[in-house]
């Protein structure tokens, strides 16, 4: 008894550990500028942080560039990403120094990646541009959503897609009919994961974006002035920068949980 008492208090601790800077963040956007710093809990309500981030400095502007160079790197690259671990899954295409090097793309340090990609895009005329944002978002998410789908993959039974072709179909209808609708939740998961990760990349979207085409992490960091830090605006934009992922975490949570999990039982 006293051990599984221990173990709560233990866990309820961890949880207060993550919590608690999450709580305080909400609580500074909440309360007046001058008071941000303040002991107190809850010094008084007032939403001049959110009315003034939303006011100025063009923040709905890169809230919308975030959404749609997040949105949009995932969509181009989940068809690639599920045909690639479909391959390395199956047919093993590649043997597994394919695999190897895809994996070791994502080792690589993202200050080694940013100068090329720079190169690349001002030689296509792509900088500054929420296109050639998305391209680069799209090629830096491609290694980690097919490693993530080819785990799934390989936890579909393969006898499937054999009765599937027994019945007259193709390794493309196979594959499209079958193995698809039956990795939806592996799907999901990955794409959600893709998301977060555009959503939250800070170093090629300040190098590749501009002043109107910055995503939400370069606006916030924007907020340090002369005079300081505007913590209270900054934590409005961090309240609401972290809205879509809640909202989307909460109407695709069962697929995430289970597709987290799919991968991993044979």
């Amino acid at each position: 008894m006293l051990r599984k008492f221990g173990l709560h208090l233990g866990l309820i601790f961890a949880c207060l550990l993550v919590v608690a800077p999450i709580i305080w963040i909400v609580r500074t956007s909440l309360v007046p500028e001058s008071m941000s710093y303040s002991s107190d809990i809850f010094p008084g309500f007032s939403a001049e942080n959110y009315v003034g981030l939303i006011g100025s400095n063009h923040f709905l502007t890169h809230y919308g560039n975030s959404l749609i160079v997040s949105f949009c790197s995932v969509l181009l690259a989940m068809p690639f990403a599920a045909a690639t671990g479909y391959a390395f899954a199956r047919f093993k295409t590649g043997g597994k120094s394919a695999r190897f090097i895809m994996l070791a793309t994502q080792m690589l340090p993202a200050v080694a990646l940013v100068l090329p990609a720079f190169a690349v895009l001002r030689s296509l005329g792509l900088t500054n541009s929420l296109i050639g944002l998305t391209l680069v978002y799209t090629a830096l998410n491609l290694p980690f959503l097919t490693w993530i789908l080819m785990g799934f993959f390989e936890g579909i039974p393969v006898d499937l897609e054999w009765a599937a072709m027994t019945d007259g179909a193709t390794a493309w209808g196979a594959f499209w009919h079958i193995v698809l609708p039956v990795s939806l939740p592996g799907l999901a998961a990955a794409g959600v994961l893709g998301f977060i990760l555009s959503w939250n990349e800070f170093l090629f979207a300040l190098v590749l974006s501009g002043p109107q085409t910055a995503t939400i992490p370069v606006a916030l960091a924007a907020l340090q002035t002369s005079n300081g830090i505007q913590i209270g605006k900054v934590s409005a934009g961090i309240v609401l920068a972290i809205l879509p992922l809640i909202i989307a975490s909460h109407f695709i949570q069962r697929y995430i949980v289970k597709g987290l999990t799919f991968g991993g039982v044979k």
